[in-house]
C-alpha cells in the first residue's frame, strides 16, 4: 500500500499541515470546490426530488486528474477541508468525483492549523455527515432555482444581465427601505438651550462644566422655534441658580466576548476600514498559515467563519496567564469568563483567537503584511481582553434648578481601566465625557453663559458594510460564510454603491427591488430567509428531509412566478423616456435609459445607432472632456471616455472612427509611435480573396486583410513588412506543409504555414527563454511569495511569482 493522503483547498493550508505530519502522509490541495452544478444549464431536477445533476468544473479538471493520480493506490484517504457544511460538501464532492471507497475515505477537521489542533484532528476521523452536505445541498439548490428562474424575468421587464437571489434580494430590499425612509424624512427644527456654569467659590476658568434645559415650567423643554429660545433666555438670565440633586454612581462595564465572523467584519470595518470581502480574504490567510521564520509555516488564528463563542479550556488557561503576566493580577477577571453563544451556533466551533496567544503581534511584525498585522492585532486584543477585569467608572449625574429651569448634567471618570487596555474603546461615541467638579445639594452656582442652538432632526443613518452586516446576523439572514459575498454582490450588481463607507440605494436596486416585491413578497422578506436558514439547520441535525424543505418552498414560489410571468408590467419601454433631442450621429430621437451605471442617453435606433451620452446627477447631457489632440486616423476630435477598464482617448467620430488610445495617471493619452499608412503587400487574403495590407499595432508590425472589421484575419510580418514565415526545415505533423517560425506576445513559436486551413502550432525549443521579471522588493500579501512586475494587453502589472498557483495581482 502506498502512503495515506490527505486532500485540503489551498496550497497554504497543504504547507501548513505537511508540516506536522510525518513522511508517511502526502498532502494534496483541491483549490476549493471541484464540482458544482452546470454553469450555463439549470442543472435541477425538479420532478425527480430536487435531483441535482454535478459536473467538474472546467478549471479543476487537471486538478482532479492530479488527486486522482495521488489517491491511486493510497493506504487512506484523509479529506480535511473546512470544519462546516461548504467544507463537507466539499468533501463529499471530492470522494463522489475521485471515485473513493468508503473502506478507505476518512473526514477529518482542524479548528486551528497547529500541531495540537492537527493532532486532535486525526486522532478523530470520521465519516462524510450526510447531514451536513444536504444542508448545503438544499441552500446552493434554492438559490439556483430562485437565482435561475428570477433572473430571465428581470431580463425581460426590466433590463438584461440583472440578478436576483434568495438572500441579496432581501438584503437589498433593507437598503430600499432605508433610502426611501431618508428621501421620505422631513426635518422638524428644534432648539436647546446650554449653560456654562461654575461654583461660585471657583476662579478663573476653573470647575466650569456645562449643563442642558431638561425641563421648563414642570414639562420637558420642548423648543421648536427660535424666538421662543431666546424668550427662555432671556427668562432665565437673572435667576439664582442652586444645586438640586448631585449623584455619583459606580459602574462596571464587562468586556465582549471573543469575536464571531459578523462581530470581526463589524470591528474591522469600522476600526481598520476593511471591506468585509477583504476582513475574510486576511482571515483566511492568517488560518491557514502564514510563514513565521523558523517555525515555518504556522496556522496564527481559529477558523474565521464560526457564530460560536465558545473557547477551549487550554486557550482560556493560556491567555489567563499572559495577563497575569503582562498586566499584573489586578487585571485578571476573578473567574473564567463563559460567553453563551446564539442558540443556531454550532457546538463544535470556537470563536476567533489567536492559536496561541504567545505570539504577540509585535512577535509576528517582520512576518505579516500591514493589513495582515492589523487584523492579527484586532483579534488578539479583543481575545485577550475577553478574559480581562471589569473597566470601573464613575458617573456623576447633576440637576440644577434656575427658577422655571432645570438643567442637567452627566459626567463619567475612569476609575480603573480594566478590559479597555487591551481593547480600547472607539473614541467616537464612547469617550470619557466633561468631569463635574465636586458639588453638595443646595449649592449656588454662577451662571457664565446661556447659550440658544438651533438644531435639526434627522433621518435614519444609511447603512454601513459594518451595520448591514450586523443587520443581517439580528435577522437571521444568511450565516457567517455569506455576509462578505452578499455585500458584495450587491455592490458588484449595481444596485446600492458606497460612498464616504455608506450605501446609496441605486435608481436600477429601488426598481429591481419595486417589481419583484409585489409578486414575491413570500421570499423576499427578513421571516422568510430566516425560517429558512431554522430549516437548515434542522436538515443538519437531521431532523428534517432536505427534499421536503426544498418541495415547501418551491410549490408557492412557482404560482408566485407564474402569476408574475403574466402580470409583472415591463418596465423596461417605461425606462426609455424620450428627450425631445435628435441624435447627432443618425438623427434619430433620443431617449433616457438605465443601466448598472445609473441613467445615460443614448440613441433611440440602437442597435443600428451606438451613440450615447452620460448623464449627470441632475439628469442633465455631459459633453464629453475634448483634447487637444486630433485623431492620427480622421483628424477628427479626441474625447475622453470610459469603459469598464477605466478612462481612455477614442476619437469623436466613433463608430465611423474607431481610433483609440489608453491616457496616462495625468489623464493626457499615452504616448504612441507614429503610424504608417497601411501597404499593399501583393499578397490575397486566405480567407475572403481580398489585397493583404501590412499594418502596425500596439506589438508591433503585422498583414491584415483590407476587408476589415468584415474579415478580421491577421498574421505576424518581418520587419520589412513581408511575412514572417522562414521555413524552418521541418513539415507540419498534420497536413505536411512546412513548419514556419511566428511571434506572439514576444514569444517564438512553430505554426503550420497552411494556416488557418491547418491550425496546428508547437513550442519553438530553439527560441532564448524570455528574460525573468522584474521584482516588485515586497511579497505576496496571499501565499508570501515575491511580487514581480508583468504585462499584460492592458499595461503592466505587479502579481504574485508563484502563479498560476497563486493567481494574486494589483495595479502597478
Amino acid at each position: 500500500m502506498g502512503k495515506k493522503v490527505v486532500i485540503v483547498e489551498s496550497p497554504a493550508k497543504a504547507r501548513t499541515i505537511g508540516k506536522y505530519l510525518g513522511k508517511d502522509f502526502r498532502v494534496e490541495s483541491c483549490m476549493g470546490h471541484v464540482r458544482d452544478l452546470p454553469q450555463k444549464a439549470f442543472g435541477v431536477d425538479i420532478a425527480e426530488g430536487f435531483r441535482p445533476h454535478y459536473g467538474v468544473l472546467a478549471n479543476r479538471r487537471q486538478v482532479v486528474s492530479k488527486l486522482a493520480s495521488a489517491v491511486q493506490g493510497a493506504e487512506a484517504v484523509y479529506l480535511a477541508p473546512d470544519p462546516d457544511r461548504e467544507g463537507e460538501a466539499i468533501a463529499w464532492h471530492l470522494a463522489e468525483a475521485l471515485k473513493l471507497p468508503a473502506t478507505r475515505t476518512r473526514r477529518v477537521t482542524f479548528n486551528e492549523i497547529t500541531e495540537r489542533g492537527v493532532r486532535t484532528g486525526f486522532e478523530h476521523p470520521r465519516e462524510i455527515d450526510m447531514n451536513l452536505v444536504n444542508a448545503q445541498q438544499a441552500r446552493r439548490i434554492l438559490d439556483r432555482v430562485v437565482g435561475y428562474q428570477l433572473s430571465p424575468l428581470l431580463w425581460k421587464k426590466i433590463l438584461r444581465g440583472l440578478s436576483a437571489g434568495r438572500v441579496q434580494s432581501v438584503a437589498l430590499r433593507l437598503l430600499v427601505e432605508r433610502e426611501k425612509e431618508i428621501l421620505n424624512f422631513t426635518p422638524r427644527e428644534y432648539w436647546e438651550i446650554l449653560a456654562r456654569l461654575q461654583p461660585l467659590d471657583a476662579t478663573g476658568g476653573a470647575d466650569v462644566f456645562e449643563a442642558l434645559l431638561a425641563e421648563f415650567n414642570g414639562e420637558k423643554a420642548e423648543i421648536p422655534i427660535g424666538d421662543l429660545a431666546r424668550r427662555i433666555v432671556e427668562r432665565l438670565r437673572g435667576e439664582e441658580y442652586r444645586v438640586a440633586a448631585f449623584e455619583t454612581t459606580r459602574q462596571a462595564e464587562k468586556p465582549n466576548p471573543p469575536f464571531a465572523t459578523s462581530q470581526l467584519q463589524q470591528a474591522a470595518s469600522v476600526r481598520l476600514r476593511l471591506r468585509p470581502k477583504v476582513t475574510m480574504m486576511l482571515a483566511q490567510q492568517l488560518y491557514e498559515g502564514v510563514e513565521v521564520g523558523a517555525e515555518g509555516s504556522v496556522g496564527l488564528i481559529t477558523y474565521m467563519r464560526t457564530d460560536s463563542f465558545r473557547v477551549a479550556d487550554e486557550a482560556v488557561s493560556e491567555c489567563r496567564a499572559l495577563i497575569a503576566k503582562r498586566f499584573g493580577d489586578s487585571y485578571l477577571s476573578p473567574e473564567v469568563r463563559r460567553y453563551r453563544s446564539r442558540r443556531s451556533a454550532q457546538a463544535a466551533h470556537e470563536a476567533i483567537r489567536p492559536t496561541s496567544v504567545e505570539r504577540t503581534p509585535e512577535s509576528l511584525e517582520p512576518y505579516l503584511s500591514g493589513d495582515q498585522l492589523r487584523l492579527y492585532r484586532l483579534i488578539w486584543e479583543r481575545f485577550v481582553a475577553s478574559q480581562m477585569a471589569d473597566a470601573q467608572y464613575d458617573v456623576t449625574r447633576v440637576t440644577v434648578e434656575a427658577g422655571p429651569g432645570l438643567f442637567r448634567a452627566t459626567g463619567r471618570v475612569t476609575v480603573f481601566d480594566g478590559h479597555t487596555r487591551s481593547y480600547p474603546p472607539l473614541k467616537r461615541g464612547e469617550g470619557e465625557g466633561q468631569t463635574l467638579p465636586k458639588l453638595a445639594v443646595g449649592q449656588r452656582l454662577r451662571c457664565l453663559e446661556l447659550v440658544p442652538s438651533q438644531h435639526f432632526t434627522k433621518p435614519p443613518p444609511r447603512y454601513t458594510e459594518a451595520s448591514l452586516v450586523k443587520t443581517l446576523e439580528k435577522e437571521g439572514i444568511g450565516r457567517p460564510s455569506t455576509y462578505a459575498q452578499i455585500v458584495s454582490t450587491i455592490q458588484d450588481r449595481g444596485y446600492a454603491t458606497v460612498r464616504d463607507k455608506v450605501f446609496y440605494c441605486n435608481e436600477l436596486g429601488i426598481v429591481t427591488n419595486d417589481t419583484l416585491l409585489p409578486f414575491f413578497e413570500n421570499i423576499i422578506n427578513t421571516k422568510f430567509t430566516s425560517e429558512f436558514e431554522d430549516h437548515l439547520d434542522s436538515i443538519e441535525e437531521a431532523k428534517r428531509d432536505w427534499q421536503a424543505v426544498l418541495r415547501e418552498f418551491y410549490e408557492p414560489f412557482s404560482a408566485d412566478l407564474r402569476k408574475a410571468q403574466a402580470e409583472m408590467a415591463s418596465v423596461r419601454k417605461e425606462l426609455a423616456t424620450p428627450t425631445g433631442s435628435t441624435c447627432p450621429s443618425c438623427g434619430a430621437e433620443m431617449v433616457v435609459r438605465l443601466s448598472k451605471r445609473g441613467r445615460f442617453m443614448a440613441c433611440s435606433g440602437f442597435p443600428k445607432c451606438r451613440y450615447a451620452q452620460a448623464l449627470d446627477e441632475e439628469g442633465e447631457p455631459v459633453a464629453p472632456e475634448t483634447l487637444e489632440e486630433k485623431c492620427p486616423e480622421c483628424g477628427g476630435v479626441l474625447v475622453v471616455r470610459t469603459s469598464r477598464w477605466g478612462k481612455f482617448a477614442g476619437c469623436a467620430s466613433y463608430p465611423k472612427c474607431r481610433y483609440k488610445r489608453r491616457l496616462t495617471a495625468e489623464g493626457a493619452p499615452a504616448p504612441a509611435a507614429e503610424r504608417k499608412a497601411p501597404e499593399p503587400t501583393g499578397e490575397k487574403c486566405p480567407k475572403c480573396g481580398k489585397p493583404l495590407m501590412a499594418r502596425e499595432g500596439r506589438r508591433g508590425k503585422f498583414l491584415g486583410c483590407s476587408g476589415y472589421p468584415k474579415c478580421r484575419y491577421t498574421r505576424d510580418a518581418g520587419t520589412e513588412g513581408a511575412p514572417a514565415a522562414a521555413d524552418t526545415g521541418e513539415k507540419c505533423e498534420k497536413c505536411g506543409a512546412p513548419l514556419v517560425r511566428r511571434t506572439w506576445r514576444g514569444r517564438q513559436f512553430l505554426a503550420c504555414s497552411a494556416y488557418p486551413k491547418c491550425r496546428n502550432m508547437k513550442p519553438d525549443k530553439s527560441a532564448p527563454p524570455p528574460p525573468p521579471p522584474k521584482e516588485a522588493g515586497r511579497n505576496c500579501p496571499e501565499c508570501q511569495k515575491p511580487l514581480v512586475v508583468r504585462r499584460s494587453k492592458r499595461g503592466p502589472f505587479i502579481g504574485c511569482s508563484g502563479y498560476p498557483k497563486c493567481r494574486y495581482t494589483e495595479n502597478a
